[in-house]
């Protein structure tokens, strides 16, 4: 079972946002995770998209496989790096604004 992937970092989105998207996909071959994502309003299901061509593309080039031929076998969201903000409050207090970030990654493997 030939395997090829593609890893988005540092996206603008909360892991627990994206995995909602990913797990919409998990297991569907390639057309069908294709058309789900992009039908999806969810902006995880937009920027998992984006991976998603790019592993189809990366499998097409180094497997010479068919994108009608491939399934999505694993979708990962990491937690990637916290942007720390933060907002006054009274009496010269501050409260911590946590700007989160994910690292997706999609593996696409060839039916057998």
């Amino acid at each position: 079972m030939d395997k090829a992937f593609a890893i988005s970092k540092h996206v603008r989105i909360s892991p627990r946002k994206a995995r909602l998207a990913a797990g919409l996909i998990r297991g569907l071959g390639v057309p069908q995770a294709t058309a789900q994502l992009l039908f999806s309003s969810l902006k995880g299901g937009r920027l998992l998209k984006k991976t998603l061509d790019s592993a189809v593309a990366n499998a097409e080039t180094q497997l010479d496989a068919r994108r009608e031929n491939l399934i999505v076998s694993e979708v990962r969201v990491d937690q990637g790096a916290v942007f720390k903000r933060a907002k006054p409050k009274n009496k010269g207090g501050r409260h911590a604004i946590l700007k989160r970030t994910s690292h997706l990654t999609v593996v696409v493997s060839t039916k057998e």
